[in-house]
């Protein structure tokens, strides 16, 4: 059975820092995509940052590009999002998500989703 559970999330001050996790098991993660996504109240799921199976070719969306970053171990089969400089608008669920299919961002491309962890960014 694939599982993902995203830990790490809470309530921070805008310009703290976060680190989420996402411990995977149930499939071989090395052969699979990783990718985080998250969701405001009222809004659509969008895909926040992911790092590709093969390659571990990393994806970041405009607005979190040099304030984020994603990485993998392989080893401990988990995936790890540091985020700093955390703004208001970042508040939100954030969820993992996994696929077979390389080098994709496109959340109907993801099958397999963590429960989400809350992050609140306090303004």
């Amino acid at each position: 059975e694939v599982q993902l559970v995203e830990s790490g999330g809470g309530l921070v001050q805008a310009g703290g820092s976060l680190r989420l996790s996402c411990a995977a098991s149930g499939f071989t993660f090395e052969d699979y995509t990783i990718g985080w996504f998250r969701q405001a109240p009222g809004k659509e799921r969008e895909g926040v940052s992911s790092i590709s199976r093969g390659d571990d070719g990393t994806y970041y969306r405009d607005s979190v590009k040099g304030r984020f970053t994603i990485s993998r171990d392989n080893a401990k089969n988990t995936m790890y999002l540091q985020m700093n400089s955390l703004k208001p608008e970042g508040s939100a669920v954030y969820y993992c998500a996994a696929t077979a299919l390389a080098d994709t961002t496109w959340r109907g491309d993801f099958g397999s989703w963590g429960q989400g962890t809350q992050v609140t960014v306090s303004s």
